[in-house]
């Protein structure tokens, strides 16, 4: 098979420029580039013959936890923390 010399190949994405922003932020905390990081994840997709991590819909009492969990009227308030180890 001749691959008339070509070692790579570009990839062209279009992405929102503040979670560009915020993924390169990470990236650079790891010591990797954008590239690298999109490398290191193909590899991974390679490696796992599909995602590298769980992608599911969630169910009906999953969007409802969510939804509790993000409902700021529902949460308790406690003055202090020993307050919260007494009611625990």
């Amino acid at each position: 098979m001749r691959t008339n010399g070509v070692k790579t190949q570009m990839v062209h994405a279009r992405i929102d420029p503040k979670l560009k922003r915020s993924a390169e932020k990470v990236f650079s905390e790891l010591g990797l580039s954008t590239t690298e990081a999109i490398r290191l994840f193909l590899k991974q997709v390679e490696l796992h013959r599909g995602l590298p991590f769980s992608v599911a819909v969630p169910n009906q009492t999953t969007i409802e936890a969510m939804k509790e969990a993000n409902d700021a009227a529902g949460l308790r308030r406690y003055g202090s923390f020993h307050e919260l180890r007494e009611r625990i």
